[in-house]
Parts: C-alpha cells; sequence; structure tokens
C-alpha cells in the first residue's frame, strides 16, 4: 500500500509538482466529491448566467452583423453590462471561493485525521465556518492586486506569490485579514523567487490541463463562426461551449493544493513544525510501548 503523502515537510521544486498530482491521486475520489456537493451549486449557477448572457449577446448580434445591435456607442455597452454579466462576475467569485475554502478544509482535516481523507460532512463544518471570511477577504485582495497592476505591473509581480499564500494561512492557521496579510510576506522573505517559480510552474500547468479539456468547446465553437458567420453562433454550440468551459474548472482545484505545499514548504524552512510533531509521535509512541504492563 502507497504511503499518504505528507503535507509538513521540506520540499524541492519538482517534488511540490509531483505531490501536487500524488495527492489528488490518493483522494481523487472524496477530493471530487467534496467539490461537487460543496462547489456544484455555484458551478450551475455560474453556467446558467453565463448562458443567458451568451444567448442574451447572441440575439443583439454582438460581433455580427445583426441587425439587432444598435450603433450607439452608450446603448451597446448597456447591452453588454447587462444583469446577467454581473451575476456572471458574482458567481465566478462565489465559485473560486468555493473551490479554495473547501479545498483548504479538505487538506486541514486530512492533516488533523493523520492522513486520512475526511467526509463532507466533515469538510462542510469548515467550508461554512471560512467562506465568508475567504469571500470577503478575496474581495480586499482583489483589489489590492489590481491596484498593484495598474502601478506597470511590476508591484503586482511581487505581491501575487505573497497573496496566494494569502488563503493558505487564513484557512490552514485560522489566521484572521491581518495576520494572513503580514505573514504571508513573512514566510516569502528568504524564498520569494523558489516560491514565485513553483506558483507560476502550477498556473501554467492549470491553464495547460484547462485548455486541454477545452479543445472540444474550442474546436465546436470555430466550427459553429464559421458555419454560421451571417446569424452567429448557433445555441447549442453557445450552450455547449460554456458548459464545457464550466466544467473545466475543477482543475482549479490544482493551484489551491499546489500552493499549500509551497506553503508548508515555507512553514517548514522557518519553524520546522512539522518535524517537531514527528519528533514528539515518536517518543510517544517508545513511551506507550514501555508502558506496556507484564503479565504473568
Amino acid at each position: 500500500m502507497q504511503n499518504k503523502l505528507e503535507f509538513r515537510k521540506l520540499r524541492e521544486f519538482g517534488e511540490i509538482i509531483n505531490d501536487m498530482f500524488q495527492f489528488i491521486k490518493q483522494n481523487f475520489k472524496p477530493l471530487m466529491k467534496t467539490y461537487i456537493y460543496l462547489c456544484g451549486f455555484f458551478v450551475l449557477a455560474g453556467m446558467l448566467a453565463a448562458i443567458m448572457y451568451q444567448l442574451g449577446l447572441k440575439d443583439l448580434g454582438f460581433g455580427y452583423m445583426g441587425a439587432s445591435a444598435s450603433s450607439n456607442p452608450i446603448t451597446r455597452l448597456s447591452q453588454l453590462f447587462t444583469f446577467n454579466y454581473f451575476l456572471v462576475i458574482i458567481f465566478s467569485v462565489l465559485n473560486y471561493t468555493a473551490i479554495v475554502v473547501s479545498t483548504l478544509s479538505f487538506i486541514a482535516l486530512y492533516i488533523q485525521k493523520d492522513n486520512q481523507a475526511p467526509s463532507v460532512d466533515e469538510v462542510w463544518a469548515y467550508f461554512k465556518y471560512y467562506f465568508l471570511r475567504v469571500f470577503g477577504s478575496s474581495i480586499a485582495i482583489g483589489i489590492f492586486l489590481v491596484l498593484c497592476f495598474l502601478f506597470c505591473g511590476l508591484p503586482f509581480v511581487y505581491v501575487f506569490p505573497a497573496m496566494s499564500l494569502f488563503y493558505s494561512i487564513m484557512v490552514l492557521e485560522n489566521g484572521s485579514f491581518e495576520y494572513s496579510f503580514s505573514r504571508s510576506f513573512k514566510l516569502l522573505k528568504d524564498q520569494w523567487w523558489v516560491t514565485a517559480g513553483a506558483i507560476f510552474v502550477i498556473w501554467i500547468i492549470t491553464y495547460a490541463c484547462m485548455s486541454m479539456a477545452s479543445i472540444p468547446a474550442i474546436i465546436l465553437t470555430m466550427a459553429a463562426a464559421f458555419t454560421k458567420a451571417s446569424t452567429g453562433m448557433s445555441t447549442l454550440a453557445i450552450i455547449s461551449a460554456t458548459v464545457i468551459q464550466y466544467v473545466c474548472q475543477v482543475f482549479m482545484i490544482l493551484p489551491v493544493i499546489g500552493v499549500s505545499l509551497c506553503y508548508f514548504n515555507l512553514v517548514e524552512r522557518l519553524e520546522n513544525t512539522g518535524l517537531l510533531e514527528r519528533i514528539n509521535k515518536l517518543g510517544k509512541a517508545e513511551s506507550d510501548l514501555n508502558s506496556t504492563s507484564e503479565e504473568y
């Protein structure tokens, strides 16, 4: 039987990537069950909002020679930024929050249960406690990253790895916003380049997986665009492409697991908590063995 993955240990660059896939392989069924139960509603809601928005654009003739599309720029903007448009954004943020919270809650319980996968009910108890905290924090972090990006992009590149660690600290350490924000920079103090490189590669892998899985949707969209050039994409093509796009969001689990491995690697380098815990367990195991009463 394969040994269960240990989070609290030092890892090199390649080990972080390998262990990310190993953890998913070892816990695939309970992890997917957690994803479906806790993130399924937001995926479906976002999918329906996106389909209605895309169909609305099709009826207005955006991007085509449609007669119903207004030539007035202000009118066209009002037709673009509809109620469904904002619904898509809201459910996208909620879905991302649900993925982050459910996956990190799963990892926290996995560690507490001595490397055993938790049940959905156990994850749900963590999920409902952290969801609103992470959701509110994600809005603040999003605004902060946008402001950093507007300043020539350089501050964004510097703070993005730290903000990636922010959610792991908040859930795995039950940290407040201020504590999680400051600790993320503290952990990265002497390990920025290695951690930033690992996070960058993790996101490349994530987008590559999503792109590969979205190939049928891309082919369908291109075929519909060429065959229906005068009237726009068909309704079936829009629905199919949107469904595939939202199903592929399951790959967003990858960066959450990968960044959490980066977080534990940084904590171990700074504090050696995992090593000390394993030493303590070893001592307890030996004392329990020696304290066994003898029978005559």
